[in-house]
């Protein structure tokens, strides 16, 4: 299963990539967010037993929030102007 899973991270960042620069000489800039795992309303009802091994392999130690999401936002605003075709990893450093 995280064979296949992680295939798909792939191609998605390889589309993020090349739509990074089949748009950009329209001015279009695609940036691609790669979230570790993090709590959310639609996930706070898994046992942690069963998310307790994602936490523990994450470096920084803990699962994301929201919050943390939102911190790269600065990556489709204006003073990221030169950013596209790039995938920003925002996981703890647990990276697949």
């Amino acid at each position: 299963m995280a064979h296949a899973y992680c295939a798909t991270k792939g191609a998605v960042d390889v589309l993020t990539r090349t739509l990074g620069m089949e748009l950009g000489a329209r001015h279009i800039r695609v940036v691609g967010i790669a979230p570790g795992f993090t709590e959310t309303e639609g996930n706070r009802h898994l046992p942690r037993d069963l998310i307790q091994p994602f936490i523990a392999k994450t470096p920084l130690g803990r699962a994301g929030q929201p919050r943390d999401m939102a911190a790269v936002s600065v990556a489709v605003s204006d003073d990221a102007g030169w950013v596209t075709g790039s995938t920003i990893d925002v996981a703890g450093g647990l990276v697949f």
